[in-house]
C-alpha cells in the first residue's frame, strides 16, 4: 500500500524564503512566523499519514454506496471527518464571525495540498463545503449567512454546487431546471443534476447544496440564470433541522477514480430554495465559488503527482533491476538499484522538477488571493484571475503527466492495483475535466483573460519577470542557468500573444487554434519564474550559512534540470500557435 509523508521542508520554503509571508503587508501575514506554520504543517502531516492517507487506498476499494436513499461513505470517512472537525482543519481561512479561524488562505492552501495529497476523494468533501461557504459570504444575505455558515464552517453541515444536467455541461444556458417563485419568498426548484461531487453522505446532518436554475420569464441562455441555496433538510427558524427537503439522490455514478467521494445524480422535485444573491445573476455568484474551486483543482493535479512521486522514488531505490552501465552500484547484490539508470533519473527528475515549481506557483497564486481580499488590491486580482485558467489546466494536465510517469518507475507492478500506482493516476485523471475541462480553460485564457482590463494584467505579468531579470542579471545563481532560459520562455510567450492580437481579428479560429498550446506555453513560463525565484532563495540560503546545504543544493540542481529539460518547450508550444488554424479546421465534420 502506497505511503505518504508530508512535505514540511518545502512547503517552509515556498512559504518563508520564497514567499517570504511573515514580512509580507498583508494583513494576518505577520503572524505567519516560522514556528507557527510550521507546527500547523506538521500537525496536519500527522493525520495525513497516519488517518487520510490508510484510508485512500480501501476507500478507493470500497467506494460509497447507496441503499434505501441512503448514502454510505467507506470504512473510515466518518470517523476521520469527525477528526477534521474537532480539530478546526475545515474552519482554517474561514471567518471568526461564523466559527472560523480567520488565518490567511495562503496557509490553507498549504494544509490543503497535504490532506489531497494524502485521500483526495476524501478532503472533496470539506473542499465542496468551504467552496459553497465562500459563495454564501460574498453573496448571502445577513440571514442567510447566520443560518448556514456557522455549521458550514464547522462542516456539521456540507455543501455542493449544482451545475451540470444531463444534456449540458460548459453550456449552461440550455439548463432545464426551474425555479417557480413562491408566495413566502422562496422557489420551488425541480430539475435533475449530475456529475455532483460529494452530493449526499453519512458524514453531516445536512447538505446545503447551490443549484443554478432558471425563473420562468427571465432572459434566455446564462443571462437567465439564478443561484439557489437548497438545504437536504428545510432549516427551522431557531436553526433546528426541519422536514426532508424534495431533493433526493438518483444515483451514485460509476467513475474511474476517486471513488471515496459520493458523485452523485440529484433530483429537485419542487424542493424548497431561496435565491443567492440577485436574480438572474446566478453565473457571477457561481463563479466565487468556481474561481476557488479552480485554484484547488489545480493543487489536486501536482498534490496527486506529488504522493505518486514519493512513492516511485521510494521504490526505484528499492527495485533491484540490471547493473548500471558506468559499473555496479551494489557489487554484493544480484543487480543496482532502478535508480542508477539515467531513464529513471530523467523519469524522477521530470516529476520533482514539476511538482516543487507547481507547488510555489499555486502559492503565489493563494497570496495574490490573499492580497485581493485582504488589501482589495484589484491588480492582484486581476492578475490571479488571469493566471487561474493556467493553474488549472496546465497544473493539473502535468500533475496527471506525472502520475502516469510514477507509475511507470514501477514496472508492471505499475499496473497492477494492490501497489496503488494506478489510483494515483485515476485520481488525477478527472482534475483535467471537473470545474472546466482543459480545453475550456485554454478558450477562457485567450477569448477572454488575455483582453480583461485592456490586456493590463497580462502586461503586468512580462514587466514582473522583466524587473526580475533586470534585478538579477548579475546574481551568480541564476546569470547563466536561469536568466537567459526565462528570457527566452517570456519572448516566446509574448510572440504568441502577439500574433493572437495580429491574427485573431481576421479569423478568430487563429487564435482559438492556438490556445491550448497557448495554456501550456504560459504555464512552463510560470514554472520558470517560479524556478528562477526558488533557485535565487536557495542560493541567498546557502550564501547565508545555512546548516543544511543539501537541501538548498538540490533546489538549484532540480531546478537547472527544468530550466534546461523543460522550458524549451516554450518554442514548440510557439511553433504550434504560429501555424494559425489551416490545419486544425482543413476536414470537414464529415471527414472525421
Amino acid at each position: 500500500m502506497p505511503s505518504y509523508v508530508a512535505p514540511t521542508q518545502d512547503l517552509q520554503f515556498v512559504l518563508h524564503e520564497v514567499l517570504k509571508v511573515s514580512e509580507s503587508a498583508i494583513p494576518g501575514y505577520d503572524e505567519l512566523e516560522p514556528d507557527f506554520t510550521l507546527a500547523v504543517i506538521e500537525e496536519a502531516g500527522k493525520i495525513a499519514s497516519n488517518v487520510l492517507a490508510p484510508l485512500n487506498f480501501s476507500g478507493d476499494r470500497e467506494g460509497c454506496r447507496l441503499e434505501n436513499g441512503v448514502v454510505y461513505t467507506p470504512k473510515g470517512f466518518k470517523e476521520a471527518f469527525e477528526q477534521m472537525k474537532d480539530g478546526g482543519w475545515t474552519a482554517l481561512d474561514c471567518d471568526p464571525e461564523y466559527g472560523g479561524q480567520g488565518m490567511p488562505y495562503v496557509l490553507a492552501t498549504s494544509v490543503g495540498e497535504i490532506f489531497v495529497s494524502a485521500n483526495m476523494a476524501f478532503n472533496m468533501y470539506q473542499g465542496l463545503t468551504h467552496g459553497a461557504y465562500s459563495a454564501i459570504h460574498v453573496h448571502g444575505t445577513d440571514a442567510q449567512k447566520q443560518t448556514f455558515l456557522p455549521k458550514m464552517v464547522s462542516c456539521e453541515w456540507t455543501g455542493t454546487m449544482n451545475l451540470t444536467e444531463p444534456h449540458c455541461g460548459t453550456d449552461l444556458g440550455l439548463m432545464r431546471t426551474k425555479a417557480e417563485p413562491q408566495d413566502d419568498g422562496s422557489y420551488a426548484i425541480t430539475g435533475q443534476k449530475i456529475f455532483i461531487s460529494a452530493g449526499d453522505h453519512d458524514m453531516s446532518k445536512n447538505v446545503i447544496h447551490l443549484v443554478l436554475a432558471k425563473i420562468p420569464g427571465g432572459p434566455e441562455g446564462v443571462k437567465g440564470v439564478s443561484l439557489f441555496i437548497v438545504p437536504k433538510f428545510n432549516v427551522n427558524e431557531n436553526g433546528s433541522l426541519g422536514e426532508r427537503n424534495g431533493v433526493s439522490v438518483g444515483s451514485i455514478e460509476e467513475k474511474m477514480g476517486i471513488h471515496g467521494n459520493s458523485t452523485c445524480v440529484m433530483n429537485y422535485d419542487s424542493a424548497r430554495g431561496f435565491l443567492l444573491g440577485d436574480m438572474h445573476k446566478g453565473m457571477r455568484a457561481m463563479f466565487t465559488m468556481m474561481n476557488e474551486a479552480r485554484l484547488g483543482v489545480g493543487l489536486q493535479g501536482y498534490a496527486q503527482a506529488e504522493a505518486a512521486y514519493q512513492n516511485a522514488v521510494i521504490y526505484a531505490n528499492d527495485r533491484l533491476q540490471g547493473r548500471a552501465v558506468t559499473g555496479a552500484q551494489n557489487p554484493n547484490g544480484p543487480a543496482d538499484p532502478l535508480i542508477v539508470h539515467p531513464d529513471i533519473r530523467r523519469n524522477l527528475m521530470d516529476q520533482k522538477s514539476f511538482v516543487e515549481a507547481a507547488r510555489t506557483f499555486v502559492m503565489w497564486g493563494a497570496s495574490m488571493i490573499d492580497e485581493g481580499h485582504k488589501l482589495g488590491n484589484k491588480d492582484a486580482e486581476g492578475l490571479v484571475g488571469l493566471l487561474t485558467p493556467v493553474i488549472k489546466g496546465f497544473l493539473t494536465d502535468k500533475g496527471f503527466e506525472m502520475a502516469i510517469n510514477a507509475q511507470q518507475v514501477y514496472g508492471g507492478h505499475g499496473y497492477i492495483e494492490e501497489w496503488g500506482m494506478s489510483q494515483f493516476a485515476r485520481d488525477a485523471r478527472i482534475a483535467m475535466i471537473y470545474e472546466g475541462a482543459n480545453g475550456v480553460q485554454a478558450l477562457d485564457l485567450v477569448g477572454r483573460k488575455l483582453g480583461t482590463d485592456g490586456g493590463k494584467h497580462v502586461l503586468a505579468f512580462f514587466e514582473i519577470i522583466k524587473n526580475f531579470i533586470k534585478e538579477n542579471a548579475d546574481h551568480p545563481a541564476l546569470k547563466d542557468d536561469f536568466l537567459p532560459q526565462l528570457k527566452q520562455a517570456s519572448k516566446d510567450l509574448q510572440a504568441a500573444s502577439m500574433y493572437f492580437v495580429e491574427n485573431g481579428m481576421k479569423d478568430p479560429n487563429n487564435a482559438l487554434a492556438g490556445s491550448y498550446d497557448f495554456m501550456h506555453l504560459f504555464g512552463h513560463t510560470c514554472l520558470g519564474l517560479m524556478w528562477a525565484r526558488m533557485a535565487k532563495a536557495a542560493h541567498d540560503a546557502i550564501e547565508g550559512g545555512a546548516s543544511d546545504k543539501d537541501f538548498y543544493t538540490t533546489k538549484i540542481a532540480t531546478g537547472r534540470y527544468y530550466m534546461a529539460r523543460q522550458l524549451p518547450a516554450t518554442s514548440l508550444h510557439l511553433a504550434r500557435i504560429q501555424t494559425g488554424a489551416d490545419t486544425v479546421m482543413a476536414l470537414d465534420a464529415g471527414q472525421f
